[in-house]
């Protein structure tokens, strides 16, 4: 349908602003150093977003619209970022799976054995399954986190892993 057809209430609809990944109820806002760095670099790209969105008068609805979904990811993010509390990585103890530690498990029981995986503990806003990093309140990195070289974990759903491999990389 052509937009001259669209009744004018439609572009006074509130903007749906997307939310950020959900942190629970009184958990802190851990954060890697580079998950820091990707905060700030995505702050940084929404302003510059912002400040382009405020020069374009071409058309004022739509600018209007995109002005708001900005400011609210703006002030999202901007609240992820005050609460945020680094981690490094490298003052973690070495043998013990803590936050920013990416941890190789084999699958002793569960639907494949002998299985092998790696991945990295990290804060919300940096997790990403493709990257092979787990939000640290993730349900596996939960069942993980404490546990020792060489010791046997259960895991969701119905699994016993072993810690094969603790590395603290220098993000």
């Amino acid at each position: 349908m052509s937009r001259a057809f669209a009744k004018e209430e439609d572009s006074l609809e509130a903007p749906i602003i997307p939310p950020r990944a959900a942190l629970p109820p009184g958990t802190p806002n851990y954060v890697t150093p580079r998950g820091l760095e990707l905060l700030r670099q995505e702050l940084q790209a929404l302003e510059a977003e912002r400040t382009q969105a405020e020069a374009n008068r071409e058309n004022e609805a739509d600018r209007t619209r995109q002005l708001t979904v900005l400011n609210g990811r703006l002030s999202a993010l901007s609240a992820r970022l005050a609460t945020a509390k680094v981690v490094d990585p490298r003052t973690q103890p070495p043998q013990e799976v803590r936050f920013g530690a990416t941890v190789t498990l084999r699958t002793v029981q569960g639907a494949k054995p002998g299985l092998v995986r790696s991945f990295t503990l990290v804060g919300v806003d940096e997790a990403s399954v493709a990257e092979g990093r787990v939000a640290f309140i993730s349900p596996i990195a939960r069942a993980i986190q404490g546990a020792r070289l060489g010791q046997q974990v259960r895991v969701p759903p119905a699994e016993t892993v072993e810690i094969t491999a603790i590395c603290y990389p220098a993000d």
